[in-house]
């Protein structure tokens, strides 16, 4: 990966002693410890709630298809969809078009969940953003959601999960509910 450093610095920046990825961290941090807390009944806490979202939101045709998407490992995406299917939130359905494919499909009480959890993450995210006024909350969010599918496309192996737990683990914080 190359960094372009002929990119202008904004001097009230340097001045300041802030850095974008400091920045990120702190957001990141308080994320995750508000999100986690709020979805703390959700097997697998945030990662359990993304997988929900995807499979209810996205057509993601198959589990292989759904680790990719949100690029985790496959053995890991089995044990959280286990306990997702366990808990009556989602099923696994053989694939009409390959039988030895399986779909993931959210029950109705999946989708209730999901729907119930969504409202309390932007409640959530609300109060991380606080800071913010609330059209600037949306801009930030809509920025970072950018950033975000641009980096996945360009590095589609570039794993959210670890990075979230690497900026924990260097806070020393317990990113509890996931690996």
């Amino acid at each position: 990966m190359s960094v372009d450093t002929n990119v202008p610095v904004q001097q009230s920046d340097r001045q300041r002693g802030v850095n974008f990825g400091w920045s990120l961290g702190m957001v990141l941090r308080r994320w995750q410890e508000h999100v986690e807390e709020t979805l703390k009944n959700l097997p697998h806490g945030s990662r359990g709630y993304h997988i929900l979202a995807v499979v209810v939101h996205e057509d993601v045709p198959t589990q292989k298809a759904l680790a990719t998407r949100l690029v985790i490992d496959r053995s890991v995406l089995t044990y959280v969809i286990d306990d997702l299917e366990a808990a009556g939130l989602i099923a696994r359905q053989l694939d009409p078009r390959d039988r030895r494919a399986r779909r993931i499909v959210a029950t109705e009480q999946g989708r209730q969940v999901l729907a119930d959890a969504e409202q309390r993450v932007a409640h959530a995210e609300d109060h991380v953003l606080r800071g913010l006024p609330a059209e600037q909350r949306a801009a930030f969010r809509e920025a970072a959601e950018h950033a975000a599918e641009a980096i996945a496309s360009a590095s589609p192996e570039t794993d959210p999960c670890l990075a979230v737990s690497s900026v924990l683990e260097q806070s020393g914080a317990n990113p509890s509910g996931t690996r």
